[in-house]
């Protein structure tokens, strides 16, 4: 089950308000009445902590659902540029100021574009986050085949790097090619596996010959194209499922590697 942390923020946030508001208002200036008098009366417990945490539960919700919310990468789909156990920072604000928990856009302000690293919903179960490539855009039309990446007919240029070598979590792909792929302007490196079918293994193919994507979707693919479970697999992403763009890795903690689970190089380091 997936603890539905917008939600806890918001209720938490509403509640610790809600009561520090109520006793501002009723019953606050009484008690202040009572010490004057001569009296001692201490502040209820649950007021008081209803003060403390409403201002850092509000900053934590506005923070996390309008401007930067973080991320952890729990599997190899995204191989090489994002490794298991990156923490990563998502860009709340990219593709428009959305409302916490119901995920509906209020101010437009840009749109996904082809080569974007991004975070969304899960289309066959919204409560689980996705992070892909934006591959296709509104009116493109896309095909793989041969592992090669086709948009709007047009073959997407490949060069070879090296043979990949894994460590940790990541050694499953070792001996996969390393490739550099240009996405339009965007220049990026690709895992693959020259063995294994063009759409991975034990992919649901839903993607039969040339794919139009229509207007408010998105064709995505992991950069490990032959160990992702994308649009190849279930479909396009919706545009009211969009979380935000991927941005910068501020961590990785890989408790698989052999030496130390912390690789320091790939701290601070953007995405591209």
């Amino acid at each position: 089950m997936n603890f539905d942390f917008p939600l806890f923020l918001v209720i938490a946030t509403f509640i610790t308000g809600f009561i520090w508001l109520i006793d501002a208002l009723f019953f606050a200036a009484k008690r202040q009445m009572r010490t004057i008098d001569g009296g001692k009366t201490k502040e209820p417990l649950l007021v008081e902590y209803s003060r403390s945490f409403f201002p850092v539960i509000l900053a934590v919700l506005v923070l996390r659902s309008f401007v930067v919310e973080p991320f952890r990468i729990p599997s190899g789909s995204m191989m090489p540029t994002l490794l298991v156990g990156d923490f990563i920072l998502v860009n709340k604000f990219s593709y428009g100021i959305r409302l916490p928990v119901l995920n509906k856009k209020v101010i437009e302000i840009d749109l996904p574009k082809r080569g974007d690293v991004f975070v969304f919903k899960y289309p066959q179960n919204p409560r689980v986050d996705y992070i892909k490539r934006v591959i296709g855009v509104p009116g493109d039309v896309i095909s793989y085949g041969n592992k090669t990446l086709y948009v709007n007919d047009e073959a997407q240029a490949q060069s070879h790097i090296e043979v990949y070598t894994g460590v940790g979590s990541g050694v499953r792909e070792t001996g996969a090619l390393k490739n550099s792929e240009r996405l339009g302007d965007v220049e990026h490196e690709i895992l693959i596996n020259p063995m294994a079918p063009d759409f991975g293994y034990g992919c649901q193919v839903l993607m039969r010959g040339p794919l139009t994507v229509p207007e408010g979707h998105y064709f995505a693919m992991g950069d490990n194209r032959d160990n992702s479970n994308d649009s190849r697999c279930w479909g396009l992403v919706p545009e009211n499922l969009l979380v935000g763009k991927a941005f910068a890795i501020w961590m990785n903690w890989d408790s698989n590697r052999p030496d130390f689970p912390i690789t320091w190089d790939r701290l601070g380091n953007g995405i591209n």
